[in-house]
């Protein structure tokens, strides 16, 4: 294998965003989008649906919106490499395509892929690194 390639993006933001990810790739469909109820008279089911206003999106997309250009690059490239659109020899080939499909709507386009967050863990480990390590003690 070769040598490892440097990274834009750090991958404690990548973690986080990873973590975040996770929050959110757990969300439903929404069952009741018309509810009155307070969330604690329906068990709190509600905050497990993928409701347009859940702080989870919000966070998320702030935080992608909020990485430089090639950061968001990178953290598209890595969604594919952990998604096995290539191994981490085909990474200046995966981060040019990235660069290339680069606009405004990276943070839509990250929360639309199902298994966002398992997709940065496996880049993440190719990468040499793991979530753990970069976890707060509490």
């Amino acid at each position: 294998m070769k040598e490892i390639p440097d990274l834009a993006i750090s991958p404690a933001k990548v973690a986080a965003i990873l973590a975040k990810a996770r929050q959110f790739d757990v969300k439903d469909v929404v069952t009741d989008p018309d509810s009155g109820s307070n969330a604690s008279d329906d068990a709190m089911l509600s905050v497990l649906e993928d409701h347009a206003d859940d702080p989870v999106r919000t966070e998320l997309t702030a935080i992608i919106r909020s990485l430089n250009e090639d950061e968001q690059v990178d953290l598209v490239a890595l969604t594919w490499l952990g998604r096995g659109d290539g191994s981490l020899d085909d990474w200046p080939d995966l981060r040019a395509e990235a660069s290339r499909a680069h606009n405004r709507r990276t943070a839509e386009y990250l929360l639309g892929i199902p298994l966002l967050g398992d997709y940065l863990e496996e880049s993440l480990s190719t990468f040499g690194h793991s979530q753990e390590e970069f976890e707060q003690p509490v």
